[in-house]
């Protein structure tokens, strides 16, 4: 066997985000804007993986957007795995999985795909049977998002948690805690940029590989990210992206 080492380049690499928030917060639009623009740096438009009932198709034509789209009508891990492979074999430059949360806990989902195969089975242990079963098909899923060869832009619907606390008189009420993505737990290790909406459309990056984006709050976020984040794939080093000169906030 013949191993090489070469010098490492980003000029291949296609950015991986990932974007949660709560309905209203503007994944969507937010998601469009980003992949749009990356596109047409590429010369052509995004294809949509819409879970959302044609939610995305409500924005085509704004700021001139154009994209493809495929309304998915099982949120199986495979049917992802399957939809990614048609959209590399088209060469469409981004997609955009809108969202990603459907795959996890939607009809045909992960979790509803591990309690059908634990139902039946001996065992009764979803341990042993269903997460065993279904966690190759996770693996490909994960891996499909990841080898896809252009950019990929998913969103993430987030649930509100809440824990039962104590007040001044010793009362027992529940207590907002925080937001929890709908995927499975450290689910953006596979991605480059891990952000938050909030309800005034305001991202906050959670995790970035992404040197100029380090706890970087965003209102609006749009043109001006993705464009960074173009900025970042195509030097070998650090580069200084429009984001770069704006105000930045510690993450809360």
């Amino acid at each position: 066997m013949n191993i090489e080492f070469v010098p490492a380049t980003k000029d291949s690499a296609k950015a991986r985000i990932v974007l949660d928030g709560p309905s209203g917060s503007g994944k969507t639009y937010t998601a469009l804007a980003i992949a749009c623009h990356l596109a047409h740096l590429d010369g052509g438009v995004p294809a949509v993986i819409d879970t959302e009932h044609g939610s995305a198709s409500k924005y085509l034509g704004l700021n001139g957007w154009k994209f493809d789209r495929y309304n998915a009508q099982t949120y199986s891990p495979e049917s992802l795995t399957e939809a990614l492979g048609v959209a590399s074999g088209k060469g469409y430059p981004v997609v955009v999985i809108d969202s990603w949360s459907h795959y996890w806990n939607g009809v045909d989902g992960m979790l509803e795909q591990v309690d059908r195969k634990t139902a039946a089975s001996r065992s009764n242990s979803s341990y042993s049977s269903g997460w065993k079963d279904m966690a190759p098909v996770e693996r490909r899923m994960v891996e499909a998002i990841v080898a896809y060869p252009g950019h990929v832009i998913a969103t993430l619907r987030v649930r509100t948690e809440y824990a039962m606390e104590k007040d001044e008189r010793g009362k027992t009420k529940p207590v907002k805690i925080g937001m929890k993505p709908q995927q499975r737990e450290n689910f953006e290790y596979e991605f480059d940029v891990a952000a938050s909406l909030d309800l005034e459309n305001t991202l906050t990056v959670t995790k970035t590989r992404v040197p100029m984006l380090r706890q970087a709050v965003i209102p609006e976020p749009g043109i001006e990210l993705a464009t960074t984040i173009a900025d970042w794939l195509a030097e070998g080093e650090e580069v200084r992206g429009p984001l770069a000169y704006r105000d930045r906030k510690s993450v809360v």
